[in-house]
């Protein structure tokens, strides 16, 4: 099951601390205006990443801090999982409950850091890199 998190007081917002990628952004951080928590949960929560919506493609974290007023783009600035296969299924799920609820979104890119963890994952899981930024890439998902 997907489940998405947009108010601060959801006590499931509170495993973020396990962010491995990006452990300083806060919950505040994540789920203000345009940015929600997406949480794959079956038994337990299995992964979860977070998510920004735009009218561009940002090239850093501070760029995500940018209010667009007519989003197009859903940027995946971080992904986590607890279990082996848990992130693609995920981020695959979520992209399919973007494209159901929020029909104005038609590009998927990551905001992603510049470790060979990264681009194995995104590579092998259909995305391509769209641009390489000074601290970060961003990895396009061609999505029918």
């Amino acid at each position: 099951m997907i489940k998405f998190i947009t108010k601060i007081e959801d006590p499931l917002l509170d495993y973020v601390k396990d962010d491995p990628v990006r452990p300083e952004l806060s919950k505040e951080f994540r789920v203000t205006q345009n940015r929600f928590v997406s949480y794959l949960i079956e038994d337990k929560v299995n992964a979860i990443v977070c998510i920004s919506l735009h009218d561009f493609v940002p090239k850093s974290v501070e760029d995500i801090d940018i209010i667009s007023e007519s989003p197009d783009t859903a940027v995946f600035y971080t992904i986590w999982s607890y279990q082996s296969g848990s992130g693609i299924s995920l981020l695959r799920s979520t992209v399919e409950k973007i494209k159901h609820d929020m029909p104005s979104i038609k590009r998927f890119i990551t905001l992603s850091p510049k470790t060979e963890m990264a681009r194995r994952f995104h590579l092998k899981n259909g995305a391509y890199i769209l641009r390489e930024n000074d601290h970060t890439v961003n990895y396009e998902y061609f999505i029918s």
